[in-house]
Formats: structure tokens, C-alpha cells, sequence
């Protein structure tokens, strides 16, 4: 087995954020992620970007397979540079109204042009430029990715950490395996021999004969039940796959791993424990105990991978 050095491991847990200035305003991004068996994802997104909020869901997704994922998007719009519009009509039929109010009564001569402009209907409200959602889309789209690249540079650099832990132990599971490949041999036929010892000790104590080849079919069944060649040769191909997963082999930049690195190692504890089971020998055993121990290590750390 290689022990490649790990290339796109990434951990599950992380945060980022990205903001960007242009001609449509200013978009900021927000982004932190934490452990989760599957993928969730509730963004919060300003009032302003209501109507976007499916593309930036589905754009996350895409992006992020694993984990919950904790994302703020906010939208300030340039300030308008337009003035608000003057009814005209409207101030002039104020002032022709207050005229003839000031021939009839005692008012004050004096028109307050300032108290006029609040009188209801005088100015008329900013207009703004209708948004184009497209072109909007475009520019928030671009900021989110690159809050999501800040945010891989951080997990990356933890799943770096965790992928140097894995290959230790991916060291330490195949170095106890060649041990036991090493010894299985002898340990199954010490296991013969010491059958084929005490049957033939039994048949002398009651005085009954068997036929050698009787014999030796009977030893052979039962040396069989303790065979563990088998169980050697998947758990290596199991390690080694784990090992190719783990260094990124034939892999997509973005593809997940944890899911598959988990399913790798169930297989292999369940090799491990059949062999446990199955090898009638003491050495073998404390060499078992060894490699659950490490997939034990591996199985908790994998949890925390995307």
C-alpha cells in the first residue's frame, strides 16, 4: 500500500466571507459551516435579494456537499443622485388657493416657499432605475464564490491536518496486517497440528480407529473455518482504496469524500473483526486489537470530512 500524501481532504467546519463594490453597490458575504451527516442550508439574505434567494441556495449546494452551512448575503444599493420631482401645477394651485384665502382674511402676505414644498403632492417621489436581476444575480453570484473559495482555504488547510492523521493510521493498520499475513500461515498449521493431536488423542482414549484420510478431511474442514487468507487479501484491498481516496485519485476537485472514506472503513473493521474471530492465535489477536484501535481513530476523524 502507498501512503500517498493527502491533496483535497477538507473538513466539514470552517467560515469565510467575501464583499465587492461595483456599479449596482456593495454585496457582503457571510459564510460558516459545522458538522452535519447530510447537507443543510437556510440562507439569510437581505429583504432586497428576496427573489434571489433559490439561486443562492442552489448555488451553495453545488458547491458545498456536506455539512450545515450558515450563510448571510446583505445588498446596499448606491444612493439615487436623482432629485426629487416638483409638481409644478400642484405648488402653483397652493399658491392661487392661499392668495385668495390672504384678499378674504387676515393672513400674513408672506408665502413660505419651505412650508409649501411639505404641503401633500408638491414633490413627487425619487424615481429609481428599475433592477436588472440578471445582471444583479451575476454580481452576487461572483461575491458568493468567492466567499466559498475564502472558506475552502480553511477547511482545506484543516482537512490537511486531519488527512496527515489519517495516513499515520492508514500506515499503522497495514503495517499490523503484514504482520498477521506474515504469521497466519504458521498459525494455521500449528492449528492442524494441534487438532490432529488431540483427535487422535481422543480416538486412543476410547479405543476406536479412523481411517487417515477421514482424518485428515476432518482437520482440514475445521482448519478451514480458521483460514483467514481471504479476509487478509479485502481488508488490503480495502486499505488500499482508502488510502487512494484519501490522496485524490481519479477524483473531482469539489467530490466529497467523507461519505465514502466512512463506508471504506465499516468494510474493514468488518474484516478485522472476522478475522479476530476466526484466527486461533494470540499473536494475531493482539495484532487485531491494534487495527481497531486505529479505525477507531479513523471513524471519528472522518465524521468531521466533507
Amino acid at each position: 500500500m502507498t501512503t500517498s500524501k493527502p491533496s483535497i481532504v477538507r473538513s466539514m467546519t470552517g467560515q469565510g466571507h467575501a464583499s465587492e463594490q461595483g456599479e449596482l453597490g456593495t454585496v457582503s458575504v457571510e459564510i460558516r459551516t459545522v458538522n452535519n451527516r447530510g447537507f443543510k442550508c437556510a440562507p439569510r439574505v437581505s429583504d432586497s435579494l428576496a427573489t434571489l434567494e433559490s439561486k443562492i441556495e442552489a448555488l451553495t449546494r453545488s458547491l458545498i456537499h456536506r455539512g450545515t452551512v450558515h450563510l448571510t448575503v446583505g445588498w446596499r444599493r448606491v444612493a439615487s443622485e436623482s432629485l426629487p420631482s416638483v409638481d409644478v401645477q400642484a405648488l402653483q394651485a397652493y399658491v392661487d388657493q392661499l392668495a385668495e384665502v390672504q384678499l378674504n382674511g387676515e393672513l400674513s402676505p408672506t408665502l413660505d416657499l419651505a412650508t409649501l414644498m411639505t404641503l401633500p403632492g408638491v414633490l413627487g417621489s425619487v424615481r429609481e432605475d428599475r433592477r436588472d436581476d440578471e445582471k444583479l444575480w451575476v454580481f452576487v453570484e461572483g461575491v458568493i464564490r468567492s466567499a466559498i473559495s475564502n472558506l475552502d482555504e480553511m477547511r482545506l488547510m484543516e482537512g490537511g491536518r486531519m488527512g496527515e492523521t489519517l495516513t499515520a493510521d492508514c500506515a499503522i493498520v497495514a503495517e499490523r496486517l503484514a504482520r498477521v499475513r506474515e504469521i497466519a500461515p504458521r498459525a494455521v498449521k500449528s492449528y492442524q497440528s494441534r487438532l490432529e493431536s488431540k483427535i487422535q488423542r481422543v480416538l486412543q482414549e476410547h479405543d476406536q480407529q479412523v481411517q487417515t484420510v477421514d482424518l485428515l478431511r476432518e482437520v482440514q474442514i475445521y482448519a478451514d473455518r480458521v483460514d483467514i487468507s481471504e479476509e487478509i487479501m479485502r481488508l488490503g484491498s480495502h486499505l488500499q482504496m482508502f488510502d487512494d481516496v484519501l490522496a485524490g485519485k481519479e477524483a473531482e476537485l469539489r467530490e466529497p469524500m467523507g461519505r465514502k472514506l466512512d463506508f471504506i472503513l465499516q468494510e474493514m473493521f468488518r474484516e478485522t473483526n472476522t478475522i479476530g474471530s476466526k484466527a486461533a492465535d494470540a499473536e494475531i489477536s493482539s495484532h487485531v486489537v491494534e487495527i481497531k484501535c486505529a479505525i477507531e481513530r479513523m471513524r471519528e476523524l472522518v465524521q468531521n470530512l466533507e
